[in-house]
């Protein structure tokens, strides 16, 4: 697989598993308190990485990590860590194919973030996207 595509396959893959995940998620947190069902989530998540960093061998570069990357990488964990709290209590109060679609507007929010923050390049087809998820958004929270 050329390179310029295999980003493509991840983020396919990021979908696939992001889907299954409401899904299961909302099952999951039926009758446990949300914190605790993202506490336990995160453990997984972590055992997980762990044997893909162990399998791969990767521990060794730990060391190599700069300041900057610790810091910005802290600073999204924090993120994620909002993120899947406020995800798993909403899925208590909602049904799932509600939620999961308005964290998709985090799709918009990477977009304007990736301009304004990373000076990503913007053009009227990111622009358009952007508009067709907003309003994807609220076509079904107000269903």
């Amino acid at each position: 697989m050329r390179s310029e595509s295999t980003w493509l396959l991840f983020a396919l893959g990021s979908a696939v598993f992001g889907g299954a995940t409401a899904v299961l998620a909302k099952v999951g947190v039926e009758g446990i308190d949300s914190n605790l069902a993202t506490f336990y989530r995160t453990l997984v998540v972590l055992a997980f990485a762990g044997l893909i960093v162990s399998a791969r061998g990767d521990w060794g570069t730990i060391g190599t990590v700069s300041t900057r990357s610790w810091v910005f990488l802290t600073l999204s964990g924090l993120a994620t860590a909002a993120s899947w709290l406020c995800y798993y209590r909403a899925l208590q109060l909602a049904p799932a194919s509600r939620v999961a679609p308005v964290d998709k507007l985090s799709v918009v929010l990477a977009i304007a973030l990736g301009i304004l923050v990373l000076g990503e390049p913007m053009n009227m087809k990111f622009l358009v996207g952007a508009a067709l998820v907003v309003a994807g958004v609220f076509v079904i929270s107000l269903a």
